[in-house]
């Protein structure tokens, strides 16, 4: 079948340059975004890009992610009919996969047929799930979804319509090796005049080119534009796991954080361009699981249609914004409320098939508040002001950091003598709960015979929570006077309790050039296990059921997962019990980000009460932490539930502690 060649080319024409234009339009706007390199290691980057967009090695971690595994290499396969469909169209003499060897021809002909019908089933499933079985995280009934569902169904059936007239007119010579076109043939078109043939494959010729065609210059204009920019956004994806935030430089005159859209890094503005509104990240989100305003899929979703409105705007320099980046009640703002309600706990980028970056987004947001517009809630004020003042949440002396070792003998750091650190940090210090674990911690270090020392009152806070907060200037402070006093005493090694202080010195500490040795006391514990430095009792039954709890901060954002389990079950004598939501889709205890310093809003679920819920579903003697910060979430989760007689929170180095010898 070939068309009229002189319409089709106008069609064509026109059909492109308005494509090319809508793509311009489009993609100037992520020019506008603040620098950011992902232009490096090419090669790690192409790999990446086949694993995880080609691959699809996220998507296919959910059971119906494998219709749409199905349906991308549908497409992929399908691209290579299409082209030589709009090419034939334009030099039908010239190029048609007919004038191929026959056996080539035969074995493409074949492939398309069942692709094509493939594509169709997978059409149909996802129109079948969204109108008899919508996920709650999704628009399962939106339009715009229906409509990409429909033109890629009607492009199928324009295929088979078209080959079907072909091959019952006897135009067709592969018509032996398309079982389905042939079937539409036999069952359809069988008994159907020459004319009234060639009249139909005109006419689905037609529809197949308009539609497809349409579709092309439909993707800039809907949520389907990830069909044109997740795959370079893999290939654009951070090198390191996303664990921290860039460092703002602060000199006189600079804007720090992100008040509008072009404040945002380009990739932040590629991302909004990628996300597909799967909803994994607001189906994982622990905010949004518990009623919280925040949606991560949202907030990506309002940066788009922030920067698609601003469009005229941002184009013509000199000129302020119409519709705010962070603002209430219009579609394209980022609520404050919502921002706040961030744990950062890092689930939505763990999901997002596209790694797309929500938390460095939303931090970059609350830094413009903090930063810019002194804006935060009321109860920050105070955590504010005392880690300035006393670099600790309470305000509490420095010399009460030191109180701890009233009952044991704690020698000070000294270059060249001690070999690790022990970082105590605020909590281990100052507070009274997370002091037992201190000391448990200790008496393992002195009974493996490792050489440890402190900073006593000299230790001041690592700055985590006002980071993630958007304090960016306090904390760059912080980090320079605490690499400065590490760089005095020859600190090389150091081990943490809390992985907020292991992260924060392990990831964000690097970005000032310090080159520390960072460990997680699960991990050193773990290792005098395994070296045998630690001798355990042989009868060790006091623990009770053990349900384990992922620390965000230890497990995903630095990816410790098997140390702790195989130091508590070396140490009880039985494997631990795991929570549905646990290792890299551990749902947040609710004090990440900072939430730790801050009241939840009333009338809705405590992150805290959900995850404690979910330990209890266990039936636990025992729930075993590795932070000072999710000891005290599950703590008083159990004092909400009526639970805290009978189930104790304990943190790993209680437990091996505990089961010495």
């Amino acid at each position: 079948m070939s068309p009229n060649v002189t319409a089709f080319a106008i069609v064509f024409a026109a059909a492109i340059l308005f494509f090319i234009w809508s793509v311009y339009r489009r993609f100037r706007l992520i020019a506008l975004g603040q620098p950011d390199n992902r232009f490096d290691a090419i090669g790690r980057r192409i790999w990446n890009m086949l694993f995880f967009a080609f691959g699809q090695r996220r998507v296919v971690k959910r059971t119906f992610g494998i219709n749409h595994f199905i349906l991308f290499w549908c497409f992929i396969i399908l691209m290579i009919a299409n082209v030589e469909f709009l090419l034939h169209g334009l030099f039908s003499q010239q190029i048609a996969l007919s004038k191929l060897p026959d056996g080539t021809y035969h074995t493409l002909t074949t492939v398309f047929d069942i692709v094509s019908i493939l594509a169709l089933v997978t059409v149909v499933i996802a129109m079948g799930r969204r109108l008899l079985f919508p996920p709650s995280y999704i628009d399962a009934k939106s339009r715009d979804a229906f409509f990409i569902l429909s033109m890629v169904a009607m492009l199928m059936i324009a295929f088979f319509g078209l080959h079907g007239a072909e091959i019952a007119n006897g135009v067709e010579k592969a018509e032996d090796y398309m079982p389905i076109s042939n079937a539409v043939a036999s069952g359809i078109f069988d008994g159907v005049s020459t004319n009234s043939l060639d009249t139909w494959a005109e006419t689905f010729w037609w529809i197949h080119a308009i539609v497809l065609l349409g579709f092309l210059n439909y993707l800039p204009y809907s949520k389907h534009m990830h069909v044109l920019t997740a795959i370079p956004n893999c290939f654009f994806k951070s090198l390191d796991k996303v664990n921290t935030q860039p460092r703002e430089g602060f000199k006189q005159g600079n804007s720090f954080g992100a008040g509008q859209v072009s404040e945002l890094s380009w990739k932040g503005l590629f991302d909004s361009y990628s996300c597909t509104e799967c909803g994994r990240c607001t189906d994982i989100c622990p905010a949004t699981s518990t009623g919280k305003k925040l949606n991560p899929r949202l907030v990506i979703h309002d940066i788009k249609v922030n920067l698609l409105k601003n469009e005229s705007v941002l184009t013509n320099s000199g000129k302020q914004v119409s519709l705010p980046l962070i603002g209430d009640n219009h579609e394209g703002s980022v609520s404050e409320e919502v921002l706040w309600a961030c744990t950062t706990c890092g689930a939505c980028m763990e999901v997002c098939p596209v790694f797309i970056e929500h938390v460095p987004r939303i931090v970059d947001m609350r830094r413009h508040l903090v930063e810019m517009k002194a804006k935060f809630p009321e109860e920050l004020l105070t955590f504010f002001e005392n880690m300035e003042q006393r670099s600790n949440p309470w305000g509490i002396a420095p010399t009460e950091r030191i109180k701890w070792t009233a009952d044991i003998e704690v020698k000070p750091f000294e270059a060249g003598q001690t070999e690790y650190l022990f970082y105590v940090g605020c909590a281990g210090a100052l507070d009274s709960r997370a002091r037992r674990v201190t000391m448990s911690t200790a008496k393992i270090l002195d009974t493996a015979g490792v050489s440890w020392g402190i900073l006593g009152k000299e230790e001041l806070c690592c700055g985590d929570s006002l980071r993630r907060l958007g304090n960016e200037y306090v904390f760059d402070r912080m980090v320079q006077e605490n690499i400065k006093m590490f760089e005095a005493k020859g600190v090389k090694r150091i081990v943490t309790q809390c992985p907020h202080c292991f992260s924060t010195f392990k990831n964000d500490y690097r970005q000032y050039g310090i080159d520390l040795e960072v460990i997680h006391h699960t991990e050193l514990i773990d290792r005098l296990i395994k070296s045998g430095k630690l001798n355990l009792k042989s009868e060790r039954n006091g623990f009770g059921n053990i349900v384990f709890h992922d620390s965000c901060y230890l497990g995903r954002y630095n990816e410790v997962y098997e140390a702790p389990r195989h130091a508590v079950a070396s140490a009880t004598g039985h494997d631990i019990h795991e929570m549905h939501n646990h290792l890299d889709k551990s749902f947040c205890c609710g004090a990440g980000g900072g939430r730790m310093w801050m009241e939840e809003s009333p009338g809705q679920k405590n992150i805290n009460v959900a995850r404690t819920e979910e330990a209890l579903a266990n039936n636990p003697k025992t729930i075993c932490v590795c932070c000072p910060y999710c000891m005290t979430m599950f703590e008083d989760g159990l004092k909400d539930k009526d639970a805290d007689t009978n189930v104790q929170v304990l943190d790993m180095a209680e437990i091996v502690a505990e089961s010495l010898k």
